[in-house]
């Protein structure tokens, strides 16, 4: 590995940083942010000329599935933080759902040590809880958090017994992320329904179940006052239910760019299987409602759920094809997109994909452009146009539900750590990533 940058300065760039556009330059010293003022000069450093272009900290991805181990041909750590670095995310918490499941201090330990070896951003793992490993989780520490499938999982991952799931939260020490969707609702449905096309993804996975497993877990994080995040919000109701929990500080959730941009049934009647994941994508109804969350701070943060399967596994029929789909590497510029489309402001975008992310898991130095902080930075380029192409992204994949859509607005440059891994449309894997603090 080549030495790391010492000295880094970002000269005329426009800091999008704690809810303010402004001028600034940036020094970076020894991986850090060492100074941030209208005019710094150091002819004798490296500089990066950000004149008519953005900087914002770098973002923060806290929901993806890089598959590895054991499901290495759909993505692994290293092409997966390849993908994220080239969107413009400098971090990624990275889920239990691999082969063996996560579900242990060790096999935490093994996963953080692929990542010391591979990862080009910087990283942490969620331990997956089951019904029987109450001591793992109760050993943990400096981890992202405890992720509970409540329905639809892999492996030992389900936990759909109330006892168990009681016994969670009342053990738990970090943040607690749930996918919420009722197993029993879920067996019942596939019981009477006989999907006959793609759209009948959202029957197969109703508003109902989502809503019975959030209000469960609620009420677990309400009786323990544990920290509970809902994990990709799909609908208008949930994000009801959880405003009205908002005053508490306990109830947090993300939604994903896919459910606020793709809507049924014309996701499903144009791409099929690529446009199915779960929770599914849902009606313009329940698009309009995650919008509302997002802008009145119900919902807090974007995540992808990056859960890359390849080609070849999507274009089974319904029942064997797979869901879930890529998202780290177009996340970024999708929000930018809604930028200049005047939807959204820029600072919301470093709000929901930065700094929010940072207050949720409670992340040392990161999230926010500070002296002292980590210098993960991104620099934007907001009138680059491009269109997505699945066949040219670093996933393994090779494939979006963006596939061939015109975006303006994209990531340029990606610092992680003082060091700059993403330039000229060119990946450098010559820098690692490393482990994410918290806060006690």
């Amino acid at each position: 590995m080549d030495m790391e940058t010492k000295k880094l300065l970002i000269k005329n760039g426009t800091l999008v940083n704690s809810n303010k556009i402004y001028k600034s330059d940036i020094l970076i010293e020894d991986g850090k942010i060492k100074e941030i003022s209208p005019q710094i000069n150091d002819e004798s450093i490296k500089i990066i000329d950000a004149t008519n272009l953005h900087v914002m900290p770098g973002g923060i991805d806290p929901q993806v599935h890089f598959r590895e181990p054991g499901l290495t041909h759909k993505e692994d750590i290293h092409s997966g933080s390849r993908a994220a670095v080239a969107g413009g995310i400098t971090t990624f918490f990275e889920m239990p759902n691999t082969n063996p499941s996560t579900i242990s201090v060790e096999l935490l330990n093994q996963k953080n040590e692929i990542a010391r070896n591979t990862s080009v951003a910087n990283y942490s793992f969620f331990i997956g809880a089951t019904h029987h490993n109450i001591e793992e989780i109760k050993k943990i520490n400096n981890n992202c958090g405890i992720k509970i499938f409540m329905g639809s999982s892999t492996g030992n991952l389900l936990v759909d017994d109330e006892t168990a799931l009681e016994n969670i939260f009342a053990h738990a020490t970090r943040v607690v992320a749930v996918h919420a969707e009722d197993e029993d609702i879920l067996n019942e449905i596939a019981q009477k329904i006989k999907p006959a096309k793609f759209s009948d993804h959202v029957k197969m996975r109703p508003v109902e179940a989502a809503v019975t497993a959030t209000k469960k877990a609620i009420k677990y994080a309400l009786k323990y006052n544990k920290k509970l995040h809902v994990l990709h919000l799909s609908t208008a109701e949930e994000v009801e239910i959880i405003r009205q929990h908002k005053a508490t500080n306990l109830i947090t959730a993300e939604t994903t760019p896919q459910h606020l941009l793709l809507e049924a049934p014309d996701i499903y009647d144009r791409i099929g299987s690529l446009g199915m994941m779960n929770p599914p994508i849902r009606e313009k109804y329940h698009q309009d409602g995650l919008w509302e969350g997002l802008r009145d701070g119900t919902i807090q943060c974007i995540a992808t759920d990056h859960a890359p399967h390849t080609l070849e596994e999507k274009n089974n029929p319904y029942e064997k094809a797979p869901a879930g789909m890529p998202g780290v590497e177009t996340s970024l510029p999708l929000m930018l997109n809604q930028v200049n489309k005047g939807a959204i402001e820029l600072t919301d975008v470093v709000k929901w994909m930065c700094e929010n992310v940072t207050k949720i898991y409670g992340i040392k130095n990161k999230g926010f452009i500070k002296s002292g902080y980590d210098a993960d930075i991104t620099i934007i380029d907001m009138n680059k146009e491009k269109a997505v192409l699945g066949s040219n992204m670093q996933s393994k994949c090779g494939w979006s539900a963006f596939d061939n859509q015109q975006l303006k607005g994209w990531p340029i440059i990606t610092i992680v750590n003082g060091n700059v891994v993403f330039e000229n449309e060119t990946v450098s894997t010559q820098f690692l990533g490393k482990p994410v603090l918290f806060n006690e």
